[in-house]
């Protein structure tokens, strides 16, 4: 159990660091075309993965999963 609680934790915080920084890291990079949709692309795929990952570990599924990982990664890049 306290394990499970460690890596729903790190998740989330890894999924909200990762996914924070999307926009403003690109913006910091001024990425711009074909640089900006490529980075950002693999970006939401992070995120994805990473909020895929904390919904397992919540045994979320249908409505409850779709919900929690649009918000997820809505949050995460800043949508």
């Amino acid at each position: 159990m306290r394990r499970t609680v460690i890596v729903v934790i790190l998740s989330l915080l890894s999924a909200n660091a990762l996914a924070a920084s999307c926009k403003n890291e690109a913006s910091d990079k001024h990425l711009a075309g074909a640089a900006l949709a490529s980075f950002m692309g693999k970006c939401e795929r992070d995120v994805r993965a990473s909020c895929g990952l904390s919904a397992d570990e919540r045994k979320l599924s249908g409505a409850a999963r779709s919900s929690f990982t649009r918000k997820c990664v809505n949050d995460a890049i800043g949508d």
